[in-house]
């Protein structure tokens, strides 16, 4: 079975593609995030300006434009005809401890405005730190925990509003 991809440009043009025609592409990569692009006999410089591989939003630039682009999966596709949205998801308030282990660090302060992705907590667990990263956009409204303590799994770590 060929992988399915839908591609929405600028919030305006959608782009059904297969798998084989995104093979069929003859691309040479440039530097990190420029490449030359073949496609019909016909020639395009590209290089992407923003990528959020988890959003699957990328801004792309080609030849002298600049396209916002979304990508959807198979997966997405599949959830988009049942009529259910991919965003539809609960919004997420509380950081909690993935498993037991010891605080080591406090990277923000309450009243903190973070980014998705932004480091909240260091928590060592099996001899491995493990950083614990924003789920989204917001501020912090509480810490309950302090630098150097013990936590259990589950427990609540830090609330965002």
């Amino acid at each position: 079975m060929d992988k399915k991809y839908k591609v929405k440009v600028n919030d305006s043009y959608e782009h059904r593609f297969s798998n084989e025609e995104v093979l069929s592409l003859d691309t040479q990569k440039i530097s990190e995030s420029k490449y030359h692009v073949l496609q019909d006999g016909k020639s395009f410089n590209s290089e992407i300006l923003y990528s959020n591989f988890l959003k699957k939003t990328y801004s792309i630039k080609i030849n002298s434009n600049t396209y916002q682009v979304e990508i959807s999966n198979e997966l997405d596709l599949l959830i988009e005809d049942m009529g259910l949205a991919i965003s539809a998801t609960k919004q997420v308030n509380d950081i909690k401890a993935p498993m037991p282990g010891l605080i080591l660090d406090v990277l923000v302060e309450q009243g903190a405005s973070v980014s998705e992705g932004d480091y909240l907590v260091v928590l060592e667990a099996m001899k491995m730190e493990n950083t614990l990263t924003a789920p989204r956009d917001g501020v912090v409204k509480s810490i309950t925990v302090t630098k150097g303590e013990t936590v259990d799994k589950n427990q609540l770590l830090i609330e965002m509003e």
